[in-house]
């Protein structure tokens, strides 16, 4: 039966359950008495959630605290074994793949390393097949426990009615079929959904759950990379999205950028950028080096132990990415006028603690002084693996969305009858 406005029983249960789940989740174990208030409940509702979350094996007890006066009361926590997650950052230098307990604990991992400027689509999507049978084979878990695989990816994802399709410019992907290819030859069952999205999206997710951005309800997270992204995450945009923030112009006809236009931040920014500006300037990475090992190298050269002097090239490259990763926040300041801008990202974090200090200074004085004295600008807490946590959380977060259920919420055009019902209902 349908309400006034529309909501059934099955769906007054589920935003129930989804409501004691995720106060459990996100701060317990609590007692049944806690959950009321914590979910607006009545201890009635209460007493049936938990007790069809305990008989599911998704909450179990977690010991018991005293009571005013009566008897202890009994604490509840969720399951960690009572489902799993994976989740996959497809970087630009390589694929990695992390399996899950539901509370998020890391059970296994590997990782596949990319050819530089060799992003073959169907080499990809070897890459994550072969990453998921081997995390699955290295915990025993079926692959039918699964509650999904959450993907982080560089580019636009569009979401289309034949699956997930990726739009990434900047390593030569035009409209890739990605959710198809991985599911031709996949051992996954089809109940098994693939969650694909941007990876500035997925560390804002991580971020925004368990990272610098908790509690901020306006947020910016920066992903710095071999290029530059962003997510958003404001009130009306909950769960983040992503904006191409590292293609905004920031010099007219200025270096080309990876995706074939002139002047964007990702051509000043971005960690493939700033090597490639610090070998044209003389500097010598490491021959035949990674990214990551040649921008330590970089680093090491800039700031060198004490009694060397440090290299003035490296120094000028990184003091001129400071002022324009400082100029592109100061964009962002201006657009959004967030609570928090985040850094993370894998360069991010290598470079933030050495010139976090210049960045925010070049974003304060470029930007507009209301907003900008309003926002604090810091690095993301959840270190290189942020994407791939948040990767994992998009199948959390839709399980959760269901109730903690495991078969999917019915779309698609409701039936006649309850169709008829809801019309009946609202006369």
């Amino acid at each position: 039966m349908a309400g006034r406005n529309g909501r059934t029983v099955r769906d007054l249960r589920r935003a129930n359950r989804t409501a004691v789940l995720q106060r459990l989740y996100f701060d317990g174990p609590l007692s049944r008495f806690e959950l009321g208030p914590a979910t607006g409940l009545s201890s009635g509702s209460v007493s049936n959630v938990v007790a069809d979350l305990l008989a599911d094996g998704l909450v179990e007890e977690a010991g018991s605290v005293d009571s005013d006066g009566g008897r202890p009361r009994t604490l509840l926590r969720v399951a960690p074994g009572s489902g799993h997650m994976i989740g996959v950052d497809v970087g630009e230098t390589r694929v990695r793949v992390e399996l899950f307990d539901l509370t998020l604990t890391e059970l296994a991992r590997t990782e596949r390393p990319l050819a530089p400027q060799r992003y073959d689509a169907d080499v990809v999507a070897a890459h994550i097949r072969d990453g998921v049978d081997e995390v699955l084979a290295a915990t025993g878990i079926a692959p039918d426990r699964l509650l999904g695989v959450g993907i982080g990816v560089p580019g636009i994802v569009e979401h289309t009615p034949h699956g997930a399709v990726v739009h990434g410019q900047t390593i030569g992907w035009d409209a890739v079929p990605l959710e198809a290819l991985l599911r031709e030859g996949s051992r996954l069952p089809d109940t098994v959904s693939f969650f694909i999205d941007n990876g500035a999206r997925t560390l804002g997710q991580a971020e925004m759950w368990f990272g610098a951005g908790r509690g901020a309800r306006n947020a910016v997270v920066v992903l710095f990379g071999s290029g530059v992204g962003a997510c958003l995450v404001t009130p009306e945009v909950e769960h983040g999205r992503a904006v191409e923030w590292g293609h905004l112009t920031v010099r007219v006809r200025g270096r080309r950028c990876r995706c074939g236009a002139l002047g964007c931040l990702e051509a000043y920014a971005g960690a493939e950028s700033l090597l490639e500006r610090w070998r044209e300037a003389g500097g010598r990475p490491p021959e035949g080096a990674d990214e990551e090992t040649a921008l330590t190298a970089m680093l090491t050269a800039a700031y060198p132990p004490e009694g060397t002097e440090p290299d003035p090239v490296a120094v000028g490259v990184l003091e001129e990415t400071a002022e324009y990763l400082g100029a592109g926040l100061s964009d962002l300041i201006n657009l959004f006028q967030p609570e928090r801008i985040l850094i993370g990202g894998w360069a991010g974090l290598q470079l933030g603690p050495h010139f976090l200090p210049a960045v925010r200074r070049h974003a304060v004085s470029y930007a507009l002084r209301h907003p900008a004295e309003k926002v604090t600008v810091d690095l993301g807490r959840l270190g290189p693996d942020a994407v791939t946590v948040g990767a994992a959380i998009l199948p959390l977060a839709d399980f959760f969305a269901r109730g903690g259920r495991r078969e999917p919420v019915p779309t698609g055009p409701a039936p006649a009858w309850r169709t008829a019902l809801q019309e009946r209902a609202a006369q």
